[in-house]
């Protein structure tokens, strides 16, 4: 029997096998590096080829990937393998086998939308420990991102589903001014768990 995970591996497996390049890091990790701890362990969920592992194991913390998806992470630990990077690379379905509670640092979730999961979210993170969340939007400017409403959040969600953790940073500009400028097609929070 082929369940939905399977499809979904399917799917994904295929694109990460024809992808040319890792990708840049999610904006808000990008943008907020400042606020990394110097050393602790840290969870890129949903992480696809990585590119936020990465840069989370180069500034010295002990980085998990999780995937769905075999091609992504068989790359994944390729890379860090030859870099010498503190990574270690899983498939996993995260939806089925949520990280478990107090045993994360940071973690970072970006462009991946599974509000049931939310609270194993907040609740993975140690006293202390930041969320990096990157996703897309209801409001869009652009035909980036899933079709399926389902999958984007509506205004200002992103910080009612973590409204457990102090905010730090957020950002959603929608369709307001020059829409040619700026943050568009999607929400991103940094937040710290009391």
């Amino acid at each position: 029997m082929v369940t939905m995970s399977d499809d979904m591996r399917a799917k994904w497996d295929a694109r990460y096998r024809d992808a040319g390049g890792r990708g840049q890091p999610a904006s808000v990790l990008a943008e907020n590096t400042h606020l990394l701890p110097e050393r602790g362990r840290a969870l890129d969920m949903a992480c696809g080829l990585g590119s936020n592992a990465l840069l989370l194991a180069e500034r010295g913390l002990s980085v998990e990937a999780w995937d769905l998806s075999p091609v992504a992470i068989e790359r994944l630990n390729a890379d860090g393998g030859e870099r010498g990077l503190p990574l270690q690379a899983s498939v996993r379905d995260v939806v089925a086998e949520p990280p478990p509670p107090g045993g994360f640092d940071v973690i970072v979730v970006a462009h991946f939308l599974e509000r049931g999961l939310c609270p194993a979210i907040s609740a993975a993170l140690r006293p202390g420990g930041l969320l990096f969340y990157q996703t897309f939007t209801r409001a869009r400017v652009t035909d980036t991102g899933p079709g399926n409403p389902a999958f984007r959040l509506d205004h200002n969600e992103l910080l009612h589903l973590f409204a457990d953790l102090s905010l730090v940073v957020y950002r959603e500009e929608a369709r307001i001014g020059k829409l040619t400028r700026g943050f568009r097609d999607q929400a991103m929070l940094v937040a710290q768990k009391a």
